[in-house]
């Protein structure tokens, strides 16, 4: 019998854990716009409370709204039967609202109308409920009328006076009050107990100085009935004499009471009992009576009281635990006690629990064929019981769904299918009360949407991280990929990092990573993308910052911030002092590169700081600004003594030695002409960091003396260096030694970690303190550790190092860890707890139940079982699922083998790997991985991808042996993805910009070649080809045929010749060809006579003096005419600058045919033919032209 529950509670165990690792559901974008689009069934968004109470004087108003697509109608029951609204004129509901509105200005009880509702909310997708609503008026009644007879009653014992207010809807707020309306005065002797009865430790004489009476305030009617007043008569045994028993020492035995131990008043006896619900305010009261009167103190047996949620009040005598859970039941105790004595009376709690949500069921959207859950775990004591319903009927009624299992607390569904959608109920409920949640099933096919803005541009700085989001939605989910400036494979590596939002985070952009980024989300329905542009920036950087400055007052400063930015952003550049923006007056002038001060002033002496901003980023640079008095100084004519670095100070003595402190004094150096500004103090210790200085402090360089800060137990040695605005000084000859008194270490040490380098151990480092930081000898760590919530005692190891390695820990666990300084003097304060981690281990089990889906021909989506959290032994980092290409369908189709991985980040129990070759036998396995690596892998899964459409292919080659014809070949798809059915080929014959129509032709599957016979030897085309198989045709391949070889005459002959500015340009040369002629021929007719007088008295006037004025060749035969000389052959030629060889005649003396040149260019011995010649000259046309010009 034991061990078939035991089976029973295992099989129930794994069947819930299988439960928990179902597919997640679709979430439907906050977006509006979409969700006004989707079919939804009804949401309840608006009710009332269930417990309602009301005011009487005011119409009443139940609270319904829901939402849907389409919009929603209402109902409501009352007293669990339909409620016909329409049949009561007083009753309406709100429009587009399920609202009910009971209206009383025409006369009505409320009364009538109480009851418990229940609102309906349906559309043609499903029906919601809302909660019960239990409606009351509230009541506020009249207190009984009594009589009550005077109290009489001895000083010093103990009284309570009944309340017992009227009883009222909600219960009235109870106080004491005199019939005057005047407070009671209360204290630890005279209180009010939560019962509304007041309550008295001890009766003193006093207290007959009023009556008391006990009123109650009604809520809704804002009104207080008295009850009437009590009238105490005290008796005593000292009635006289009432200042000299307030001036003793002892009032009550001055007076004659006798003093009396604690006893309680409520409430009764040693013990009792409370049932509180959890979450509400636990609240225990103890008064007691006793003179004195006692005072009263608060316990819980087995532990402490919870500080956070405890408080007290009422004068100790209540306890107050607010919002109360399971662990604080127990036993608790009030203590009251008095100098007579003490007594304890134990209350025991019992914490009891109306239903409450652990997993309350959420909205699920699936698409059709998708597998689905619906959970409904409510906790409670006694635990709940769970009812579903559907569509607000009882689901054991509702009419079967092959699709729908219900097992407890869960409804699986399994290959939802249209038409499926409906609102499920959950109640769950016990005797303390009951839980309802409604939660709608919706199958939905929507093809993808992108719901980011689209074209979105981003802009960041090179080398920052930045993040492109593609928030998209679908049902199916679909899949989404990111591509790069239309490149045909999606980004992949490590720069890129995918979410599964859709959003491309780039680790660190680069200059080669602007483009535009396209994401593209597909289902099975269809496919959506968007784009996004991605501008890089340069960084914004001060190339040259404002320096350091010691300045003299009066002087003009100029400090630099020059900056260098990309030119596309716009810069700002601010200036801050002292941190705090900065006012640019009249004195101050603010350039593109830097900041001038002009009369710079004592108040100008500060922090300067250049901030360049831009939109994306910014840069600062800072400054210390040193302004120095003038120092008025007698006139003289001597030259300016040159300034130098100052001497080093000397003298160094240390005076008011002290435990944490010391005064140094020491006496300046000369300045050599440069004031000294500041003086820097460095000190050296001996124990950790022999003969390293360090700076310790600054001082103005008007001060050589100063106290100086110490810290214990260090072996300080001093020394000083001036400053001025030339330089440092050399330092100072060190002081004597000083070693300050220990004492324990005031900080611990900081980085405290803990991580395990191994499986079986756990190790903790942290930053150690410095020599001013160990205060004594002995430096050493205390280490502490312990599992954390394991309330086990802290195992501790003192340590002088840096680290400290725990073995042998279970693997994975969190451990509290604290590192605490400690040397001879004592300890540090207690340190903070730091949660660190023990080592991992690799994964014991792989993912179960491992379901494959194809959606495409290259793209499958998984779901698998996600592992038990104790077998992933260490931070669950991602499922991983490792796939190969087995083998093609496609016969001797070599493919390769190798190994891919994709993983799904985080704790999720679905996936998609898509990048699949169409057509292909795969195989899958899947590993769970943590921060140590690969678990185990799960079974081998096979599937097998259907056919897609096939690549380009190989080659597409075209080859023009001539004019009349073009030839076509091509390879077949490297990646045929299926079967090739034949290929496809369309081209166009085009000249320029003008094409042709569109031919196709069709092709047997085996077919590469084609030869086309042209119809137009002047024209190109332009192919397309793709291959096809039975799912469609692929990618195309374009290309053109090469162009004729006349092709660049036709192309000029059509586009150039008929151009006008061309025409132009023809004529233009036309004319100016036919100037040219009409020059050549005036130079060709310069052959007539003219004056050759003129020509040789330039050549030479000196030589040739000439009487006659027809300068007569006939007598000088013989002679040589000047700047003449006899060729070789005997001839005499002429140099003048007018020979025809300057026209472009022959150079040896040739003639026209009409000789007219003879007479002037050639020396003839016969003078008839000289004077024949000469006869000519005055009649020659060309000489008349040539003498104008």
């Amino acid at each position: 019998m034991v061990m078939q529950q035991y089976l029973l509670t295992y099989t129930g165990v794994v069947f819930a854990l299988y439960l928990h690792h179902i597919i997640r559901a679709i979430e439907v974008p906050l977006d509006p716009n979409i969700q006004n689009e989707l079919p939804q069934p009804p949401t309840i968004t608006k009710q009332s409370v269930k417990d309602y109470i009301v005011d009487p004087r005011d119409n009443i108003f139940i609270d319904c709204e829901a939402k849907g697509n389409p919009i929603p109608t209402f109902s409501w029951t009352r007293n669990g039967k339909f409620f016909n609204v329409a049949k009561d004129p007083k009753v309406s509901m709100q429009r587009r609202s399920g609202t009910l509105v009971i209206d009383f200005r025409g006369g009505g009880r409320p009364e009538d109308y109480e009851g418990e509702y229940q609102c309906s909310a349906r559309n043609e997708y499903g029906t919601a409920l809302s909660s019960k609503i239990l409606l009351q008026v509230s009541r506020s009644p009249l207190w009984p009328k009594e009589h009550l007879d005077l109290v009489e009653i001895d000083e010093g014992s103990p009284l309570t006076l009944k309340c017992n207010p009227p009883p009222g809807l909600p219960p009235p707020v109870v106080f004491w009050m005199s019939s005057s309306m005047e407070p009671i005065h209360q204290d630890k002797r005279v209180s009010q107990g939560q019962n509304g009865d007041l309550y008295f430790s001890n009766v003193m004489l006093q207290d007959a100085q009023t009556d008391y009476s006990c009123n109650a305030r009604f809520h809704f009617t804002h009104t207080i009935q008295q009850k009437n007043p009590y009238t105490l008569k005290i008796q005593t045994k000292n009635p006289h004499n009432e200042t000299s028993f307030r001036n003793h020492t002892d009032m009550y035995s001055a007076r004659g009471v006798m003093e009396t131990t604690p006893s309680f008043m409520y409430p009764y006896g040693t013990s009792s009992n409370q049932i509180v619900l959890r979450g509400v305010d636990l609240l225990l009261e103890c008064i007691a009576s006793g003179v004195p009167a006692p005072d009263i103190m608060w316990h819980k047996k087995g532990g402490e009281l919870p500080t956070d949620k405890t408080k007290l009040e009422n004068f100790n005598k209540a306890l107050r635990l607010t919002n109360v859970s399971e662990e604080d039941s127990g036993e608790y105790f009030c203590l009251a006690s008095n100098k007579m004595g003490s007594i304890r009376h134990t209350i025991s709690v019992r914490v009891k629990a109306a239903p409450y949500w652990l997993d309350e069921p959420q909205n699920l959207i699936l698409a059709p064929a998708e597998d689905g859950r619906l959970v409904c775990r409510a906790n409670g004591n006694p635990k709940p019981t769970i009812q579903w319903l559907v569509n607000g009927e009882p689901i054991e009624s509702a009419p079967p769904n092959p699709s729908r299992e219900v097992a407890g607390d869960t409804i699986v569904f399994r290959d939802t299918q249209i038409g499926s959608s409906a609102v499920y109920q959950c109640n769950a409920s016990n005797e303390h009360g009951y839980l309802l949640a409604n939660a709608f099933v919706s199958v939905l096919d929507v093809p993808p949407r992108i719901l980011a803005p689209r074209n979105q541009l981003i802009k960041v700085i090179q080398y920052n991280r930045t993040r492109l989001d593609c928030p998209f939605f679908g049902s199916p989910i679909p899949t989404l990929r990111w591509f790069k400036n239309g490149q045909g494979s999606a980004l992949d590596g490590e720069n890129y990092q995918r979410h599964e939002n859709g959003s491309l985070e780039i680790n660190m952009a680069r200059k080669e990573d602007q483009g535009i980024y396209t994401c593209v989300a597909t289902n099975i329905l269809g496919k959506a993308e968007n784009q996004v542009r991605l501008e890089i920036k340069d960084p914004t950087r001060i190339v040259r910052g404002p320096e350091d400055l010691i300045v003299k007052r009066g002087s003009l400063v100029r400090l630099d911030c020059r900056i260098k930015h990309d030119s596309t952003l716009k810069l700002t550049v601010t200036w801050l002092k002292d941190d705090t923006p900065l006012y640019i007056g009249n004195r101050m002038k603010k350039e593109d590169d830097g900041l001038i001060i002009y009369g710079v002033a004592e108040k100008d002496q500060g922090d300067y700081t250049c901030v360049a901003s831009t939109e994306l980023d910014k840069d600062s640079a800072k400054a210390f600004l040193t302004v120095l008095a003038v120092v008025s100084a007698p006139t003289n004519r001597m030259t300016a003594l040159p300034k130098e670095r100052p001497e080093r100070p000397r003298d160094l003595e240390l005076t008011d030695l002290a435990e944490r402190s010391v005064r140094l004094t020491w006496i300046p150096g000369d300045d050599n002409n440069s004031p000294i500004t500041d003086y820097v103090v460095q000190f050296e210790e001996d124990k950790f960091q022999p003969g390293l200085w360090h700076n310790h402090s600054r001082y103005p360089g008007s001060v050589n003396s100063a106290v100086l800060r110490l810290s214990p137990y260090v072996n300080y040695q001093f020394r000083v260096i001036a400053v001025n605005e030339v330089g440092s000084s050399l330092p100072s000859l060190p002081s004597e030694r000083y070693h300050t008194i220990g004492a324990s270490p005031e900080i611990n040490p900081t980085g405290v970690q803990g991580a395990g380098t191994q499986k079986n151990n756990m190790e903790i480092t942290w930053t150690p303190l410095n020599a001013t930081q160990a205060y004594g000898p002995n430096l050493r760590y205390i280490v502490k550790w312990r599992q954390r919530e394991s309330r086990e005692s802290w195992s501790n190891e003192t340590v002088r190092t840096t680290r400290h390695v725990v073995w042998n820990t279970p693997i994975y666990v969190p451990y509290e860890i604290k590192v605490q300084a400690e040397n001879d003097f004592g300890r540090a304060p207690e340190p903070d707890v730091i949660i660190g981690y023990s080592g991992e281990d690799y994964p014991k089990a792989p993912p179960t139940d491992i379901r494959l889906k194809v959606i495409n021909s290259t793209a499958v989506s998984l779901q698998w079982s996600r592992v038990y959290p104790d077998t992933i032994q260490g931070q669950l980092k991602e499922y991983r699922a490792y796939f190969w290409r087995e083998s093609s369908l496609l016969k001797n189709l070599w493919v390769s083998k190798k190994r891919q991985s994709v993983g799904f980040v985080g704790d999720r129990p679905r996936g998609i790997v898509s990048r699949l070759f169409p057509y292909s036998n795969y195989k899958l396995e899947m590993v769970v991985v943590n921060g140590r690596g690969d678990g185990p892998r799960s079974e081998i899964k096979e599937f097998t991808t259907p056919e897609g459409v096939p690549s380009v292919p190989r080659y597409f080659r075209i080859r023009q042996p001539n004019l009349e014809t073009i030839t076509l070949e091509w390879g077949h798809p490297e990646h045929p993805n299926g079967i090739i059915t034949g290929y496809n080929l369309r081209y166009q014959a085009f000249n320029g910009t003008k094409t042709g129509r569109t031919l196709v032709e069709n092709f047997s599957p085996n077919q590469t070649r084609f030869t086309l016979q042209r119809t137009d030897p002047i024209s190109r085309y332009r192919f397309f080809l793709r291959a096809r198989t039975q799912v469609g045709d692929g990618e195309s391949i374009v290309e053109e045929s090469p162009a004729p070889l006349n092709e660049a005459y036709t192309k000029n002959h059509v586009d150039i010749a008929t151009q006008g500015w061309f025409i132009g340009l023809m004529c233009a040369i036309a004319l100016l060809v036919l100037i040219l002629l009409i020059v050549c021929f005036i130079k060709r007719s310069r052959g007539g006579k003219y004056p050759v007088r003129e020509k040789v008295e330039v050549l030479d006037h000196e030589d040739h003096k000439v009487d006659d004025p027809s300068f007569d060749y006939s007598d000088e035969d013989n002679k040589e005419p000047p700047g003449s000389h006899t060729s070789l052959d005997g001839t005499i030629k002429q140099e003048s600058d007018d020979s025809l060889v300057d026209y472009g005649e022959g150079g040896e003396g040739q003639f026209n045919e009409d000789g007219s040149f003879i007479g002037q260019y050639t020396v003839k011995k016969d003078k008839e033919e000289t004077e024949g010649n000469e006869s000519s000259e005055a009649t020659s046309p060309v000489n008349a032209i040539y003498s104008l010009a």
